[in-house]
């Protein structure tokens, strides 16, 4: 029962304290955060993409030809909108974070990178 419930509320991940920092120049670190999370997207996306090739290609579902004349329907271009923004927001969350920080600091707010 616990675990039905833990699976309908999503909660936001917060890291609390300092970052650790690799290299000397902070901007770096960002950099190479921004790339790990691209990496790791990439990834699960080409797992993906091979599993739905093996499939298409056990099953002969369809001519690869109809992929590339493939004219996307506004609720499917819709979808892939929504997706995207989500995942430029993953990838750029490194940035975003430091803004937000700034934008406290700022605004004279407590930043959970200063407790």
């Amino acid at each position: 029962m616990t675990k039905d419930i833990n699976d309908k509320i999503k909660l936001p991940r917060t890291a609390k304290g300092k970052k650790p920092q690799y290299f000397a120049d902070p901007t770096i670190d960002k950099l190479l955060s921004m790339v790990l999370a691209l990496m790791g997207e990439l990834s699960v996306t080409r797992d993906r993409l091979d599993t739905v090739e093996n499939l298409i290609e056990k099953h002969g579902l369809f001519k690869i030809d109809e992929i590339e004349n493939y004219e996307i329907p506004e609720t499917v271009n819709q979808k892939r909108t929504e997706r995207r923004s989500a995942y430029i927001a993953r990838v750029l969350k490194t940035v975003q974070d430091e803004l937000d920080a700034l934008t406290q600091k700022d605004s004279g707010e407590n930043s959970p990178l200063e407790d």
